[in-house]
């Protein structure tokens, strides 16, 4: 009966001992995400991303193509209307592609090197590998890492970053508040490690062209009954700035413009919205701003200093300050989705 026992001791010891062989340490892990920094040189991605950053959720699906950490193509639609965001780097610079307005922005700008992003695979494993305080626990299937993080919305403080065991892939990213509170959950479906992408795969009117082809324009869809524009306020209001605006409406050739005028003692700033109308091609190009895209919760914009311009459900706003910090002026934007006019 003793000699049993002690069987039985062995035996589970032994158990506990190939399991933990099984089972790399933290430091192999960190070995191995260094190794594919440098070992992926190209890949492409799809998932599913639910944004808690606004009033309401919002779903968007992802694909991303990335080829030698200088090429991107990052396609964000949205899951309601089916409208999408295109967000483009290439030789000539980094781009915002809007296909139903046939809009295109181009940037100076170092993005994404700037901050944080949730749905590219190579930043997801630099925030790991920076990260002094990172916290590493494994499971089953996946090695999961809590990091810190550089988003421009300083509300994502933190981030939970899953990884498969058997290749590195990302499975899932979920963004949080100081709270803990989860404002960003991305899961990967799709991820193919150094797939034969070409230059010509992120050519911006190649890109575009494409994008257009299966999302008709604004100017295609004039069949549908014309509606009254909706009007919105920023939900956010800097300290020092009434929140009652000073509203005037310009019409030209039956196009509204609604100017907003927040105005302070020493802080104010103006928001302009109109019906968005598609750009002219040939005028496109000459849309350069020195500047970088901004995720603002609803939409991709654009920020440049002193201002924030974006496009969201048949309207161009422009938001500009003198006297507003870049950050705060931001969090202005991300603000305008739900206080409509009376």
């Amino acid at each position: 009966m003793a000699k049993t026992k002690w069987l039985t001791v062995v035996m589970c010891c032994m158990l506990v001992m190939l399991a933990a062989c099984g089972e790399k340490s933290k430091e192999d892990v960190l070995n191995d995400i260094e190794g594919a920094l440098e070992d992926v040189t190209s890949y492409r991605s799809k998932g599913t991303m639910v944004l808690e950053t606004g009033q309401e959720p919002q779903t968007y699906n992802v694909e991303v193509w990335q080829k030698d950490n200088a090429y991107y193509k990052v396609i964000l639609t949205n899951a309601n209307n089916k409208q999408s965001q295109i967000i483009l780097k290439n030789d000539e610079g980094v781009f915002v592609l809007t296909p139903a307005l046939d809009k295109t922005f181009r940037f100076q700008s170092d993005w994404p090197k700037t901050s944080s992003q949730a749905y590219l695979y190579e930043s997801l494993l630099k925030d790991i590998s920076l990260d002094a305080d990172v916290v590493f626990t494994q499971d089953e299937a996946a090695y999961v890492f809590k990091t810190m993080t550089n988003y421009q919305n300083k509300n994502l403080s933190n981030q939970e970053i899953r990884l498969n065991k058997k290749d590195l892939s990302p499975v899932s990213v979920k963004i949080m508040d100081a709270d803990g509170q989860v404002l960003v959950d991305l899961n990967f479906e799709e991820f193919e490690k150094n797939p034969a992408l070409a230059k010509e795969d992120f050519d911006t009117e190649k890109t575009l062209t494409g994008a257009k082809m299966s999302e008709p324009t604004i100017a295609a869809a004039e069949e549908s009954e014309e509606e009254e524009l909706e009007v919105l306020y920023p939900m956010f209001v800097p300290d020092g700035v009434s929140d009652q605006p000073n509203t005037e409406i310009v019409e030209v050739d039956d196009r509204k413009t609604y100017v907003q005028q927040y105005e302070g003692e020493a802080r104010s700033f103006t928001l302009i919205q109109e019906e968005s109308a598609p750009v002219e091609e040939a005028s496109a190009s000459f849309n350069v701003i020195k500047g970088d895209p901004v995720d603002l919760g609803f939409t991709i914009g654009v920020q440049a200093s002193g201002r924030v311009m974006w496009s969201h459900n048949g309207s161009d706003f422009f938001l500009v300050s003198d006297t507003i910090e870049q950050e705060e002026l931001v969090e202005v934007a991300r603000s305008v989705y739900g206080r409509t006019m009376k």
